[in-house]
């Protein structure tokens, strides 16, 4: 059995760029919802695969991973990322698809394209959302459609962290919000689905590496900086087993008239 030491190790090491997460196969879990994303998402891409013209826009792709694995693209298809070692991991994953990946400065950035550009906008778990960019770069009658991760997700491994967290009745990721800020920006929100799953991770390497890739959950984190909590946290995974947390999620779907 591997010592705290070297789990700590292997976690700094292993590499975090883009969104593919094979690496955690038998090392940590999480339930997935059963509307299946990327099956969704590749229908709708299909769909316009044929029609003249079609153009669709991808957010803030990561690597691209999940959009790379949709069967047909649409004749225009371009990806935003912000994180630099992303932006090469995404121009290589998409370039089957003819893609262009658009390096970004920041999340919530005003959209580099046109008015009325895109068909179709999608986002798999976005940081940050500007509805009204989406409204402004989709075509009349066209669509966003995302998964986003929603309210208090992985909460239990964020408070273990870092202590209890204060209540937060502002906008923050609960669909409500989505919802009202799509409609301000004139969208109509045509499909709102939730899910909550389990998590489960199975050793502190998982942890630390988790931590590094989904920066979020514990801002500023470095194995450093949370030692003492991690080693708590091996222990307690040594003696009553894998640390338990809930995944949250929801998909959107919001049209522009036409």
């Amino acid at each position: 059995m591997a010592t705290f030491e070297e789990l700590i190790a292997e976690g700094e090491t292993v590499p975090v760029e883009g969104w593919d997460f094979s690496w955690f196969d038998g090392r940590a879990s999480e339930e997935r919802p059963p509307w299946g994303y990327a099956r969704l998402l590749g229908e709708r891409m299909a769909a316009l695969a044929t029609v003249p013209g079609a153009a669709a826009l991808d957010l803030q792709t990561g690597g691209g991973e999940v959009t790379a694995s949709i069967p047909a693209g649409p004749p225009v298809l371009v990806a935003t990322e912000t994180w630099p070692p992303n932006v090469a991991v995404a121009r290589r994953n998409l370039a089957r698809l003819g893609a262009e990946v658009v390096a970004m400065d920041d999340e919530l950035d005003d959209l580099p394209f046109g008015n009325e550009t895109f068909d179709l906008v999608v986002s798999r778990h976005p940081v940050g959302v500007r509805w009204d960019e989406i409204a402004r770069v989709l075509k009349p009658g066209g669509t966003y459609f995302s998964q986003d991760v929603g309210d208090g997700s992985v909460r239990e491994l964020s408070e273990f962290m870092m202590g209890p967290l204060p209540p937060d009745d502002g906008p923050n990721r609960d669909p409500k919000w989505s919802v009202k800020d799509a409609t301000d920006a004139g969208l109509e929100v045509v499909d709102l689905r939730e899910f909550r799953g389990r998590m489960e991770f199975g050793d502190v390497a998982a942890v630390v590496v988790f931590l590094r890739k989904v920066i979020w959950i514990v801002p500023g984190f470095t194995v450093e900086r949370y030692l003492d909590r991690l080693r708590d946290l091996h222990e307690q995974i040594q003696t009553t087993g894998p640390f338990l947390a809930t995944s949250v999620r929801f998909l959107i779907e919001a049209r522009k008239p036409a």
